[in-house]
């Protein structure tokens, strides 16, 4: 049976702010470029240079900050804007000509408000000719002063532009984290820049030099590839492209280097570019489609009824299960995106209708996520959705049903019994009640609207993890997509209880894909260095308490599921291992009674020492930096042993210094350990003032030499003036004077004399004169 195309109306722009001048400017100016932000809440439109006020307007549907900006005459206005795909709040970027970008966010405060604003062409001389944001990357084509004229003999100007890109990510709550500056190619045309949801596609333009505007470039960031095709020779090459591992081009070497590339063609005569997740859709200025793919292919898609008669780029193209739908003018029609044929043709009230995007995936709203799949234009008469109404005639199931046909699966393969579960059992059996009260709830008990309410989050959760698995078991296995999906699942995860299966399919992910893991683990902590070799958190403790649980009492945990925190630290030994005692140290500080920090269990860096492995397979540096940094007594009495038998005489003393005045009894011991070294041998002669710092202050100096009188090795003979040939020379009275001044310099002690000796080093006049000799 024939579909029915629909167009329904979603809103008529009044739950907008502002709702009249949105109607005004979609109304009123044919050239306005107009973009939806990620989540579906914000419209952007922004008109061409020159126009009258307001040149830049962001209306929000709902409770939401407005923007409008105009730019007076003779100071020039935005190139283009884009919204960033940030889901904490809304952010947009705006790019002049001059290479001036401004991030502006609302969310942070009243209104919307400036973030930051940075020069993309630092170094002046250069023009903004094309813009495109991409997946957290500003991607633009600068035009630079031009050279000598190239081999290919075209004018000086042909290849005088440079791609460049740059990330462009959220930093904390109101600012912006900007990467460096990377130029993917080097002396190429003026390249027009478009972006779908994975790709970027550099295309040619009017003024591109008519010997290279037959080819046109599609870069893939995940794949870290950039093709290189000419849709009307039929040929197409792969190169790598990956900004980091530092990849650039120049255009004109890589041309030369790709076989029939540079034959003499026809430009491509293109009336409309449009991106979709497809690939490229051009439409020529005889009405027909064609779509160059991804791998850089290119089939024809259909012929229009009429074609294009108006400026170029007029026409909208977009795409929508498995239809390609095409607006020009008043015209709106639908063609099967496989066989071409025309599906539906319908003319519309209005010759004025843009194309607004989809919303990311997990960020749409109730509306999108009843009409998911659908199109969604926009014009003055409001916002409307382009879709198929389902065959006259084929029953639907309804929400209740399919809540026990979902719940009659999930517990038959929890069953143990072999009779067949059914859902007319489910109905009727007070056994399962949970299906018979979302049941119930479906039935008319809660509106739906304020059930999509409540499942909001979750809805936007699962729908964006199942829309990115679809096309992962498709067969795009970009590494970007299996990041993203790594990601998305450790954040869902670090929201649950972290038990049974959620800690299994934790360990499964960090095992597979453990730099992906890592980095969601790292936002969700909100990890970030202090600059001192620490680390910081700003999480909330629910969060902490969720890493910090799940102490094992066992030695080896049961099917090598690791609790949380041992497998954080699992993967920093194989990431970072560097920044695993500073992660240690901070986990320690951030610990509640019974998280496994300060509560009953093994200490954190125990817990952290038997991920390393057995004692004596350890990696010594780290297992040193792990005891140092635990602060506590056992840990670094033990860290100062092992430093003393390397012969580490500094890392000792500093380890003992380090301790703070609430720790005397640690100070002593280390103190006593490397007293006992001391006694024994001169190599620590060199590092004596130090170990006079670490000297406790409550020692008297009889105390000091009666322990000196333990450590000093048995003589094997009589003593002699001077040490033999080649031996280790002997503690000697002003080795040890400083030590002494140290344990005596609080004063004349108020007790009873300990020691017939101890007056001389109170003393601070001359020694007494030598008694007369007898002759």
């Amino acid at each position: 049976m024939k579909r029915a195309g629909t167009l329904r109306l979603l809103s008529d722009l009044s739950a907008f702010g502002g709702a009249a001048r949105l109607r005004e400017l979609l109304a009123g100016d044919p050239a306005v470029r107009v973009r939806g932000s990620p989540d579906g809440r914000h419209l952007l439109l922004l008109r061409p240079p020159g126009a009258v006020a307001p040149q830049l307007l962001v209306a929000a549907r709902g409770p939401g900050a407005e923007l409008e900006r105009t730019w007076p005459a003779g100071q020039p206005s935005p190139l283009d804007a884009f919204f960033l795909p940030w889901p904490a709040r809304p952010a947009l970027v705006l790019v002049w000509e001059s290479g001036l970008a401004e991030v502006w966010g609302a969310g942070v405060g009243p209104g919307w408000r400036l973030l930051q604003s940075t020069e993309l062409c630092p170094g002046g001389g250069a023009r903004v000719v094309a813009v495109v944001a991409l997946r957290g990357r500003l991607v633009w084509c600068e035009e630079r002063q031009a050279g000598s004229e190239g081999p290919l003999g075209p004018p000086a100007t042909a290849f005088s532009h440079c791609v460049c890109v740059r990330t462009l990510e959220p930093s904390g709550e109101a600012s912006t984290s900007l990467g460096r500056t990377h130029v993917l190619l080097h002396h190429c045309p003026a390249f027009g820049l478009l972006a779908s949801c994975r790709h970027l596609f550099l295309v040619p333009t009017a003024t591109t030099w008519h010997g290279v505007a037959h080819v046109l470039l599609i870069w893939s960031p995940g794949k870290g590839k950039v093709m290189v095709a000419a849709p009307r020779l039929g040929l197409s090459y792969s190169k790598s492209l990956n900004p980091g591992r530092g990849d650039t081009w120049d255009f004109r070497t890589l041309l030369r280097g790709l076989p029939g590339l540079l034959s003499p063609r026809e430009p491509l005569a293109v009336h409309t570019w449009a991106p979709t997740p497809h690939g490229l859709l051009l439409l020529d200025f005889g009405g027909t489609v064609s779509l160059v793919q991804s791998h850089g292919g290119t089939r024809a898609v259909g012929i229009l009824q009429e074609a294009p008669v108006g400026p170029r780029g007029s026409a909208t193209l977009g795409t929508f299960q498995g239809t390609l739908a095409c607006v020009l003018g008043s015209t709106l029609e639908l063609l099967d995106m496989g066989s071409g044929q025309l599906l539906e043709r319908k003319v519309l009230s209005t010759d004025r209708v843009h194309l607004l995007e989809p919303p990311a995936p997990g960020m749409e709203d109730e509306e999108e996520l009843e009409t998911g799949g659908s199109l969604r234009l926009l014009s003055a008469l409001g916002l409307f959705c382009v879709g198929w109404e389902a065959p006259q005639g084929v029953e639907l199931p309804s929400a209740k049903d399919l809540v026990f046909e979902e719940a009659c699966g999930y517990y038959q393969r929890r069953s143990l019994r072999g009779a067949q579960l059914t859902p007319e059992e489910l109905r009727h059996s007070s056994t399962f009640r949970a299906p018979q009260a979302l049941a119930s709830i479906l039935q008319g008990h809660l509106p739906p609207s304020t059930l999509l309410t409540m499942l909001r989050t979750e809805l936007r959760d699962y729908r964006g993890l199942e829309q990115l698995k679809a096309q992962l078991v498709a067969g795009d296995d970009e590494e970007a997509g299996w990041t993203e999906l790594a990601e998305q699942e450790v954040a869902r995860l670090l929201r649950t209880e972290l038990i049974g299966d959620q800690l299994a399919q934790l360990n499964t992910v960090f095992q597979a894909l453990p730099t992906a893991a890592w980095g969601a683990t790292l936002r969700a902590l909100q990890l970030q260095p202090d600059g001192n070799g620490k680390l910081r958190s700003q999480a909330p403790p629910d969060v902490w308490k969720k890493v910090l649980g799940g102490i094992t009492t066992v030695k080896e945990p049961p099917n090598g599921i690791l609790p949380p925190f041992e497998l954080l630290c699992q993967c920093l030994c194989q990431l970072e291992p560097r920044w695993l005692p500073p992660f240690v140290e901070l986990a320690q500080q951030q610990g509640g009674p019974g998280w496994g920090a300060g509560g009953p269990g093994l200490p954190l860096y125990r817990r952290a020492l038997a991920v390393l492995g057995e004692e004596g397979t350890r990696p010594e540096a780290l297992e040193l930096e792990l005891l140092l940094s635990s602060g506590r007594p056992k840990a670094v009495l033990q860290a100062v042993g092992q430093l003393v038998q390397k012969e580490q005489w500094d890392r000792a003393l500093d380890a003992g210094l380090a301790l703070g005045p609430s720790s005397p009894l640690v100070r002593s011991e280390i103190f006593k350990l490397l007293l006992a070294e001391f006694a024994q041998h001169r190599q620590l002669d060199a590092h004596l003032p130090l170990l006079c710092r670490l000297c406790p202050p409550e020692l008297a100096p009889a105390e000091l030499l009666l322990l000196l009188r333990t450590y000093l090795p048995d003589e094997v003979g009589p003593p002699t003036p001077f040490p033999e040939p080649g031996a280790e020379p002997p503690l000697t009275v002003g080795l040890l004077k400083a030590l002494l001044e140290q344990t005596g310099a609080q004063g004349w002690p108020s007790g009873p004399v300990l020691s017939p000796y101890e007056d001389i080093l109170w003393d601070p006049s001359t020694p007494p004169p030598t008694p007369p000799r007898d002759l």
